[in-house]
Protein backbone atom coordinates (compact mmCIF):
# COMPACT_ATOMS: atom_id res chain seq x y z
CA UNK A 1 0.00 0.00 0.00
CA UNK A 2 1.04 3.58 -0.53
CA UNK A 3 1.86 5.81 2.48
CA UNK A 4 -1.38 7.71 1.81
CA UNK A 5 -3.43 4.50 1.94
CA UNK A 6 -1.73 3.40 5.17
CA UNK A 7 -2.54 6.79 6.68
CA UNK A 8 -6.17 6.48 5.59
CA UNK A 9 -6.39 3.09 7.26
CA UNK A 10 -4.83 4.28 10.49
CA UNK A 11 -7.11 7.30 10.68
CA UNK A 12 -10.14 5.19 9.76
CA UNK A 13 -9.53 2.73 12.60
CA UNK A 14 -8.82 5.57 15.02
CA UNK A 15 -12.04 7.35 14.12
CA UNK A 16 -14.00 4.12 14.41
CA UNK A 17 -12.58 3.44 17.88
CA UNK A 18 -13.64 6.93 18.97
CA UNK A 19 -17.19 6.52 17.65
CA UNK A 20 -20.28 6.35 19.81
CA UNK A 21 -21.30 3.13 18.06
CA UNK A 22 -18.16 1.22 19.08
CA UNK A 23 -18.32 2.57 22.64
CA UNK A 24 -21.95 1.42 22.86
CA UNK A 25 -21.01 -2.02 21.50
CA UNK A 26 -18.35 -2.36 24.19
CA UNK A 27 -21.02 -1.71 26.79
CA UNK A 28 -23.14 -4.54 25.37
CA UNK A 29 -20.49 -7.25 25.78
CA UNK A 30 -20.93 -9.93 28.44
CA UNK A 31 -17.87 -8.77 30.38
CA UNK A 32 -17.64 -5.11 29.38
CA UNK A 33 -14.07 -5.73 28.22
CA UNK A 34 -12.27 -6.45 24.98
CA UNK A 35 -8.56 -7.05 24.36
CA UNK A 36 -7.18 -5.39 21.22
CA UNK A 37 -3.94 -5.49 19.23
CA UNK A 38 -3.20 -3.74 15.92
CA UNK A 39 -0.66 -5.21 13.49
CA UNK A 40 0.43 -3.93 10.08
CA UNK A 41 1.62 -6.56 7.60
CA UNK A 42 2.91 -6.98 4.07
CA UNK A 43 5.01 -9.86 2.69
CA UNK A 44 6.15 -13.03 4.37
CA UNK A 45 7.54 -12.46 7.88
CA UNK A 46 6.78 -8.74 7.62
CA UNK A 47 4.44 -7.96 10.48
CA UNK A 48 4.78 -4.95 12.73
CA UNK A 49 2.90 -4.56 16.02
CA UNK A 50 1.62 -0.98 16.24
CA UNK A 51 -0.53 -1.52 19.34
CA UNK A 52 0.33 -4.53 21.49
CA UNK A 53 -2.40 -6.30 23.44
CA UNK A 54 -4.30 -4.00 25.74
CA UNK A 55 -7.49 -4.50 27.74
CA UNK A 56 -10.15 -1.94 26.87
CA UNK A 57 -13.03 -1.43 29.29
CA UNK A 58 -14.41 2.01 28.45
CA UNK A 59 -14.33 4.94 26.05
CA UNK A 60 -11.07 6.13 27.57
CA UNK A 61 -9.41 2.85 26.63
CA UNK A 62 -10.74 3.10 23.08
CA UNK A 63 -9.40 6.67 22.86
CA UNK A 64 -5.98 5.54 24.08
CA UNK A 65 -5.68 2.92 21.34
CA UNK A 66 -6.82 5.47 18.75
CA UNK A 67 -4.11 7.86 19.96
CA UNK A 68 -1.44 5.18 19.48
CA UNK A 69 -2.59 4.44 15.93
CA UNK A 70 -2.46 8.11 14.99
CA UNK A 71 0.93 8.77 16.59
CA UNK A 72 2.92 5.72 15.46
CA UNK A 73 5.14 6.08 12.37
CA UNK A 74 4.27 4.00 9.32
CA UNK A 75 6.27 2.47 6.48
CA UNK A 76 5.36 0.65 3.29
CA UNK A 77 6.66 -2.77 2.27
CA UNK A 78 6.21 -5.03 -0.73
CA UNK A 79 4.32 -8.27 -1.35
CA UNK A 80 1.11 -9.59 0.18
CA UNK A 81 1.26 -12.58 2.51
CA UNK A 82 -2.17 -13.07 4.02
CA UNK A 83 -1.07 -16.56 5.03
CA UNK A 84 1.82 -15.21 7.13
CA UNK A 85 -0.40 -12.50 8.61
CA UNK A 86 -2.97 -15.11 9.67
CA UNK A 87 -0.35 -17.31 11.29
CA UNK A 88 1.19 -14.31 13.06
CA UNK A 89 -2.24 -13.27 14.30
CA UNK A 90 -2.96 -16.74 15.64
CA UNK A 91 0.39 -16.79 17.44
CA UNK A 92 -0.27 -13.39 19.02
CA UNK A 93 -3.70 -14.53 20.19
CA UNK A 94 -2.38 -17.82 21.55
CA UNK A 95 0.55 -16.23 23.40
CA UNK A 96 -1.19 -13.29 25.04
CA UNK A 97 -2.34 -13.21 28.66
CA UNK A 98 -6.06 -13.01 27.97
CA UNK A 99 -8.73 -15.72 27.87
CA UNK A 100 -11.34 -14.36 25.54
CA UNK A 101 -14.84 -15.75 25.15
CA UNK A 102 -14.42 -15.22 21.39
CA UNK A 103 -11.17 -14.81 19.48
CA UNK A 104 -11.14 -12.96 16.15
CA UNK A 105 -8.54 -12.00 13.55
CA UNK A 106 -9.79 -8.93 11.70
CA UNK A 107 -7.76 -8.77 8.48
CA UNK A 108 -7.87 -6.04 5.84
CA UNK A 109 -5.90 -5.86 2.59
CA UNK A 110 -6.02 -4.64 -0.99
CA UNK A 111 -4.98 -7.78 -2.83
CA UNK A 112 -4.79 -11.59 -2.80
CA UNK A 113 -2.05 -13.65 -1.20
CA UNK A 114 1.11 -13.88 -3.32
CA UNK A 115 3.74 -15.13 -0.87
CA UNK A 116 4.14 -17.36 2.17
CA UNK A 117 2.35 -20.54 1.16
CA UNK A 118 -1.28 -21.41 0.52
CA UNK A 119 -3.69 -18.98 2.12
CA UNK A 120 -6.26 -21.74 2.51
CA UNK A 121 -3.77 -23.82 4.48
CA UNK A 122 -3.08 -20.94 6.85
CA UNK A 123 -6.80 -20.25 7.16
CA UNK A 124 -7.54 -23.85 8.07
CA UNK A 125 -4.76 -23.89 10.68
CA UNK A 126 -6.18 -20.78 12.32
CA UNK A 127 -9.75 -22.10 12.26
CA UNK A 128 -8.56 -25.35 13.87
CA UNK A 129 -7.47 -23.24 16.87
CA UNK A 130 -11.02 -21.95 17.28
CA UNK A 131 -10.23 -18.46 15.97
CA UNK A 132 -12.71 -16.67 13.70
CA UNK A 133 -11.34 -14.77 10.68
CA UNK A 134 -13.26 -11.75 9.37
CA UNK A 135 -12.16 -9.68 6.38
CA UNK A 136 -12.17 -6.13 5.09
CA UNK A 137 -11.19 -6.40 1.41
CA UNK A 138 -10.13 -2.99 0.09
CA UNK A 139 -11.43 -2.70 -3.46
CA UNK A 140 -10.69 0.97 -4.10
CA UNK A 141 -9.49 2.05 -7.55
CA UNK A 142 -5.81 2.92 -7.87
CA UNK A 143 -4.32 3.37 -11.33
CA UNK A 144 -0.79 2.81 -10.03
CA UNK A 145 -1.76 -0.66 -8.80
CA UNK A 146 -3.96 -1.69 -11.72
CA UNK A 147 -1.75 -4.67 -12.59
CA UNK A 148 -2.32 -6.13 -9.13
CA UNK A 149 -6.02 -5.36 -8.81
CA UNK A 150 -8.37 -8.31 -8.33
CA UNK A 151 -11.84 -7.23 -9.38
CA UNK A 152 -13.59 -9.82 -7.22
CA UNK A 153 -11.39 -9.48 -4.13
CA UNK A 154 -14.52 -9.70 -1.99
CA UNK A 155 -15.27 -13.14 -3.41
CA UNK A 156 -11.63 -14.15 -2.92
CA UNK A 157 -11.86 -13.21 0.75
CA UNK A 158 -15.13 -15.12 1.11
CA UNK A 159 -13.80 -18.29 -0.53
CA UNK A 160 -10.16 -18.28 0.54
CA UNK A 161 -9.55 -16.12 3.62
CA UNK A 162 -12.38 -15.79 6.13
CA UNK A 163 -13.92 -18.56 8.19
CA UNK A 164 -15.35 -19.71 11.48
CA UNK A 165 -18.79 -19.31 13.11
CA UNK A 166 -20.49 -16.17 11.81
CA UNK A 167 -17.45 -15.06 9.79
CA UNK A 168 -17.99 -12.34 7.20
CA UNK A 169 -16.24 -10.03 4.74
CA UNK A 170 -17.19 -6.38 4.42
CA UNK A 171 -15.86 -4.88 1.15
CA UNK A 172 -14.76 -1.25 0.84
CA UNK A 173 -14.98 0.21 -2.68
CA UNK A 174 -14.41 3.88 -1.82
CA UNK A 175 -11.99 5.28 0.78
CA UNK A 176 -14.70 7.72 1.86
CA UNK A 177 -16.61 4.70 3.21
CA UNK A 178 -13.67 3.19 5.07
CA UNK A 179 -14.34 4.61 8.54
CA UNK A 180 -18.01 3.63 8.37
CA UNK A 181 -17.07 0.10 7.27
CA UNK A 182 -14.54 -0.32 10.09
CA UNK A 183 -17.06 1.01 12.59
CA UNK A 184 -19.71 -1.43 11.43
CA UNK A 185 -17.23 -4.29 11.48
CA UNK A 186 -16.03 -3.53 15.02
CA UNK A 187 -19.60 -3.22 16.28
CA UNK A 188 -20.51 -6.61 14.81
CA UNK A 189 -17.41 -8.22 16.31
CA UNK A 190 -17.44 -6.59 19.74
CA UNK A 191 -21.16 -6.88 20.37
CA UNK A 192 -21.36 -10.33 18.79
CA UNK A 193 -24.25 -9.25 16.57
CA UNK A 194 -25.21 -11.50 13.66
CA UNK A 195 -24.02 -10.05 10.34
CA UNK A 196 -26.69 -8.91 7.89
CA UNK A 197 -26.31 -8.50 4.13
CA UNK A 198 -22.59 -9.24 4.31
CA UNK A 199 -20.54 -11.71 2.31
CA UNK A 200 -20.47 -14.84 4.44
CA UNK A 201 -17.68 -17.38 4.61
CA UNK A 202 -17.13 -20.50 2.59
CA UNK A 203 -19.77 -20.31 -0.13
CA UNK A 204 -20.06 -23.46 -2.22
CA UNK A 205 -18.90 -22.24 -5.66
CA UNK A 206 -15.30 -23.20 -6.56
CA UNK A 207 -12.66 -20.48 -6.69
CA UNK A 208 -8.96 -20.35 -7.60
CA UNK A 209 -7.31 -19.42 -4.30
CA UNK A 210 -3.91 -19.32 -6.03
CA UNK A 211 -4.95 -16.36 -8.17
CA UNK A 212 -2.65 -13.99 -6.28
CA UNK A 213 0.42 -16.17 -6.83
CA UNK A 214 -0.46 -16.46 -10.52
CA UNK A 215 -0.85 -12.69 -10.83
CA UNK A 216 2.58 -12.18 -9.26
CA UNK A 217 4.16 -14.72 -11.64
CA UNK A 218 2.54 -12.98 -14.60
CA UNK A 219 3.64 -9.49 -13.56
CA UNK A 220 7.02 -10.36 -12.00
CA UNK A 221 8.10 -13.60 -13.72
CA UNK A 222 11.71 -13.49 -12.50
CA UNK A 223 10.97 -13.10 -8.80
CA UNK A 224 11.08 -15.98 -6.34
CA UNK A 225 7.52 -16.98 -5.49
CA UNK A 226 8.34 -19.23 -2.52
Amino acid sequence: MSPAELDLQRRGYAEALRSDAVAAALGRTLTGNVALAYVEWAGENRQRIVQDWTLVSDRGGLEAVADVLEAAPSSTQSRTSISSALRAGAFLIGSNEFEGLRRVIDISGDGPNNQGGLVTGARDEVLAEGIVINGLPLMTSDAAGAAWRLEDLDVYYARCVIGGPGAFALPVTDWRDFTAAVTRKLVLEIAGSPPERLILAQAAAPYDCLIGEKMWRRNRPFDDLR
